[in-house]
């Protein structure tokens, strides 16, 4: 019994040592930890683009073409994200889509690498305008 009685003692310490939340509001805990959460994955989200775009591109052209999307992009990119991670049959449509297009791109590879060099200029001269650096 002593045994247990000092491992509860030690529990309470413990507990009573954990650092206080920011807000005693429980509301206020959840929207700063949502923030937190979008926050860092944003930042997650940026380190990957550039990461997959730096195998092609410079690092300062890599940049200009994450900051020369359009708003169409974005939201296209966002909703695709949001219907690929909502349900599986989601994720099917989306992953199926994707391969579709690359599968497609790849028979194509000729014509796709003409017009996929023009449409990153276009992007990366958009990017420079909105102070994204380049080449």
């Amino acid at each position: 019994m002593a045994r247990f009685r000092k491992a509860r003692e030690t529990a309470v310490k413990a507990e009573e040592s954990l650092p206080a939340s920011p807000s005693p509001n429980p509301m206020t805990n959840l929207v700063l930890a949502d923030i937190a959460l979008r926050g860092g994955g944003r930042l997650l989200r940026h380190a990957i683009e550039r990461g997959l775009l730096g195998r092609a591109y410079s690092p300062k052209k890599a940049e200009s073409l994450i900051k020369g999307r359009t708003m169409g992009q974005t939201l296209i990119g966002t909703a695709l994200a949001r219907i690929a991670t909502r349900s599986l049959p989601g994720a099917l449509l989306v992953g199926g889509g994707m391969l579709a297009k690359t599968l497609y791109e790849r028979r194509h590879a000729r014509a796709q690498a003409a017009s996929g060099g023009k449409a990153v200029d276009r992007q990366a001269v958009r990017g420079k305008r909105a102070g994204g650096g380049g080449d």
